[in-house]
């Protein structure tokens, strides 16, 4: 083995499972088993070393300025990368360069621009369960007993958080964190992962998770002496574990500082509106159910932020919208007035288009990796921050105010690396040429040495041309000899006794004089020494903004907060929104509201909105009927989407709301299989139900639609109406049932607070026109026939359906219990039984039946009998008496 690659397995085995990129000159290479990984999946051409030998190397390959690209395609594959750095510079190196591993990469570990995606977090989580010491039970620990700490971290931007759950919510709460990358114990069965769900995980060994180990060491990184005071108090210890399992993982991959982590935030302390993994895909919180995208959601419709921040923070505000009053009216607050200030809403969005991601900036400055564009778009950054404070002087609301007091300006800072930095820096220091002229005197001069100082060598010839009375001498250079005096052999004869002769043309000769070799010495190395001094001063630049860190980290999320307020005030404006009173009952009352999507994606006036009151007066439960298509599923949906709205902050699209503030939000909305996980739609839909049932309280607002139509047609109905008659009963929380169980109808009669909606339609022709409009009332038809034409069924079909219909309103079984639908074309096919949807009605024959004694008849009275019940006479027969 060679000596590189004896350096090699060294470095492989520092980095486990993780493909390693290890730097050789301008590339980077792969070797064995990983080259063969990588040519798959990056697509490399895989050669190999030693070819004629018996057992070639393989070995794959890119340039070092790729090494973005091809991080992303393999972190996107699954897989982690550890890249082998050259620490040391190859020309002072003494025999081979010196490498170290300086970061492993994994899904939740990104930290540059071109792997991540800038309005995104890309958090890093944890999971550790414990489970409760045995009190006798003979039976196992339910899922609500079990407490699993879940901790997640963002590598980005230093943001920490931990919280204890219930087993039972780790899927919910990991829906809303939605993190990259989760690590799970490896010796830990109750958080083995569930493949299914749409992030990696990652194994790591049970002492990585130890709780004296993982207090001590959080302890450290945030300079505190105890985790009481964040508030981690008794019953933290699972938070504790997975939040120093967090901590751990990112020591082990960075391999440098995290002094950007500086608190860890605890969950529990605020409590927030509750929304299970199932409702967020219903709702289309942040992601459409169709195609996964931004574009169509909730997010991407509020999202008006003109900053990465602010486009993060939002989706964190979304994810977990607020209960507390006192909360909800401070964030609204700030809105209003920005709604109603168009100037200052104009002028901070100007302002904030022209700064940078101030947070990411600050993480690349903790983790060492930083270059002097980042240090420049600081500068540019806290350039604009004077002007921005300046129009949040003398605001009215709270918010506004807080926020301007925490935009620190650090003029020193700024001052500094706006002297230093070229206005176009390049991404890495090592490219030079970033520090500003006039910046550093020693620096100007190194580099004007480095040009070959003309003007030192203007006046060097001109002196020898004094000195010596020779006219035409001039100082040339060349790659051979470096600089030399050039004199004509006319005037060689003038040639003073300290010119040393190098070179002799045909009309001249060329000499050098110890003064101008030593000026030479002096050219030649000024180069290197210029860019040594500019890595110096990149040094004490990098360091003064470290010294800043907490200061700028307050200033990050000063920003992010003030965007995404204004963001939520931009869309309010434009689409003429309207603050909701947020009330502390559980009473709904919208006037003309709206889809938030749909009001913003299509033309203004095309929406019809409507009004819905949930009260003990109105009816706590609204049961919703009408055709397909009428808008059932967008009118529950609009009055959850708005409920969230209000809860975050926001304005709401409706002409006036009153919401009261709600501890959960639950949609069963719509079902699909979960192949999976091995369950059909019905149980999909029944295990949703059944969290519903089991967790909502009476302060929670429930959508459901269509609940039991994956079942036959009684069994769904039965299940609507216990449904229906539990969450009433027992649960008393506002809901809005879509259904075409017309039946349940009856309900409103025997329980009080039930109120029948429906879907106003209009007839015209056998045409059906959709008002989208909700009324009180039940619906009297369905209209499935005329939405099937709409939707393009042959008509053929849709006639044969008509037909159909008719019999099975008029009269759908016979007096034999046979169906009394008509085959196609009225051919009845002699009696034979049809297969039915319906249930079998009670029969007189089957009673007698059933009352003969078999045993007493002879053959030919059994005979008789079912001669006579085939002609249908249905003859009363009882059991003869027998004489021997």
């Amino acid at each position: 083995m060679t000596p590189m690659m004896r350096q090699y397995h060294e470095a492989k085995e520092a980095c486990g499972d993780a493909l390693l990129f290890f730097r050789m000159g301008d590339f980077y290479e792969l070797f064995l088993d990983d080259a063969k990984v990588a040519a798959g999946i990056l697509g490399l051409t895989l050669t190999s070393r030693d070819k004629d030998s018996a057992n070639p190397t393989a070995m794959a390959g890119f340039p070092h300025h790729q090494l973005d690209q091809y991080l992303q395609k393999l972190i996107k594959a699954g897989y982690r990368a550890a890249v082998c750095e050259q620490v040391e510079d190859p020309k002072q190196a003494k025999g081979l360069v010196r490498r170290e591993v300086t970061r492993v990469v994994s899904a939740g570990t990104l930290t540059d621009d071109g792997l991540l995606d800038p309005r995104e977090p890309n958090y890093l989580a944890a999971v550790f369960a414990v489970t409760p010491k045995s009190k006798g039970k003979k039976s196992a620990a339910t899922p609500a007993e079990i407490q699993v700490g879940i901790a997640w971290a963002e590598l980005s931007s230093g943001r920490f958080e931990a919280g204890v759950f219930p087993k039972s919510r780790v899927e919910d709460e990991l829906a809303r964190i939605s993190p990259a990358e989760v690590l799970y114990c490896e010796d830990d069965p109750q958080t083995h992962p569930d493949l299914t769900m749409p992030w990696s995980w990652t194994s790591r060994p049970g002492w990585s998770f130890a709780l004296d180990a993982s207090e001590k060491a959080l302890c450290k990184q945030l300079a505190v002496k105890g985790l009481e005071g964040l508030g981690f108090e008794e019953g933290s210890a699972p938070a504790i574990r997975a939040a120093g399992g967090v901590l751990a993982y990112l020591q082990d991959t960075q391999r440098g500082s995290l002094d950007h982590f500086r608190t860890l935030m605890c969950h529990n302390r605020s409590p927030v509106l509750q929304i299970d993994a199932a409702t967020r895909r219903s709702l289309e919180i942040n992601r459409t159910m169709r195609t996964g995208s931004r574009e169509g959601a909730l997010l991407g419709v509020v999202d008006r932020a003109v900053t990465p921040g602010g486009s993060r923070m939002l989706a964190d505000y979304l994810a977990a919208p607020l209960v507390a009053p006192d909360a909800i009216a401070y964030r609204a607050d700030a809105v209003s007035e920005l709604v109603g200030n168009h100037m200052l809403r104009a002028d901070v969005r100007k302002i904030l288009t022209d700064t940078y991601d101030l947070t990411r900036l600050l993480a690349r400055i903790a983790t060492g990796r930083t270059g002097p564009r980042d240090l420049r778009q600081i500068a540019v950054t806290l350039g604009g921050l004077p002007t921005l404070k300046a129009r949040l002087t003398d605001r009215v609301s709270d918010c506004l105010v807080e926020i301007e007091s925490r935009l620190h300006l650090c003029p020193e800072l700024r001052t500094s690396l706006e002297n230093a930095l070229n206005d176009d820096c390049p991404l890495s220091a090592a490219e030079g040429n970033f520090v500003r002229p006039g910046f550093d005197s020693e620096l100007d001069a190194l580099r004007e040495l480095a040009k070959g100082g003309k003007q030192w060598i203007a006046e060097y010839q001109q002196r020898q041309m004094d000195e010596t009375g020779i006219s035409n001498l001039k100082v040339g250079y060349n790659r051979v000899f470096g600089y030399f005096l050039e004199v004509s052999n006319a005037q060689k004869d003038k040639i003073p006794a300290d010119f040393i002769r190098k070179q002799t043309l045909k009309n001249c000769e060329r000499y050098i004089t110890p003064e101008l070799k030593e000026y030479e010495e002096k050219v030649l190395s000024a180069d290197e020494k210029a860019s040594t001094r500019e890595q110096i001063i990149f040094a004490d630049l990098r360091q003064m903004t470290h010294d800043h860190l907490a200061v700028l980290q307050e200033v990050a999320t000063s920003i992010a907060r003030v965007d995404v307020l204004a963001a939520l005030a931009e869309v309010a404006a434009q689409h003429h929104w309207t603050r909701p009173r947020m009330a502390d009952d559980s009473v709904v009352r919208i006037e003309g509201g709206r889809h938030p999507v749909l009001d913003v994606s299509m033309k203004q006036g095309e929406f019809v909105p409507n009004d819905c009151v949930l009260s003990p007066e109105t009816g706590m439960i609204h049961l919703i009927t009408g055709p397909n298509m009428a808008g059932k599923s967008t009118y529950i949906r609009q009055v959850a989407l708005i409920t969230l709205l209000g809860q975050v902050g926001s304005f709401v699209p409706a002409e006036s709301a009153e919401i009261g503030i709600a501890d959960r939000i639950f949609a069963r909305v719509g079902a699909s299989d979960e192949l999976s996980r091995g369950q059909s739609t019905f149980m999909v839909e029944m295990v949703e139900t059944a969290r519903i049932l089991n967790t909502a309280t009476s302060r929670s607002l429930v959508i459901l639609d269509e609940i039991g139509r994956g079942t036959s047609t009684y069994d769904g109905l039965s299940l609507a109406w216990a449904i229906t008659e539990h969450l009433h009963e027992q649960i008393g929380c506002r809901t809005l049932f879509a259904t075409h169980y017309h039946e349940l109808a009856a309900l409103q009669e025997t329980l009080p607070r039930v109120a029948n909606m429906s879907v106003a339609v209009k007839e015209w022709q056998d045409e059906v026109v959709f008002l989208h409009r909700i009324v009180s009332g039940s619906a009297d038809k369905s209209y499935g026939i005329q939405v099937a034409r709409l939707a393009g069924i042959p008509p053929q079909v849709n006639a044969r359906a008509k037909e159909v219909l008719a019999q099975l309103e008029a009269d759908h079984r016979d007096n034999l219990d046979r169906p009394t639908i008509a085959p196609p074309n009225g051919n009845r096919e002699g009696d034979k039984y049809q297969l039915t949807l319906f249930g079998y009605a009670d029969h007189p024959l089957i009673q007698q039946i059933s009352n003969v004694d078999l045993d007493s008849m002879t053959p030919m009275e059994a005979l008789q009998f079912l001669q006579k019940a085939k002609q249908g006479l249905a003859p009363s027969i009882q059991s003869p008496q027998h004489t021997s």
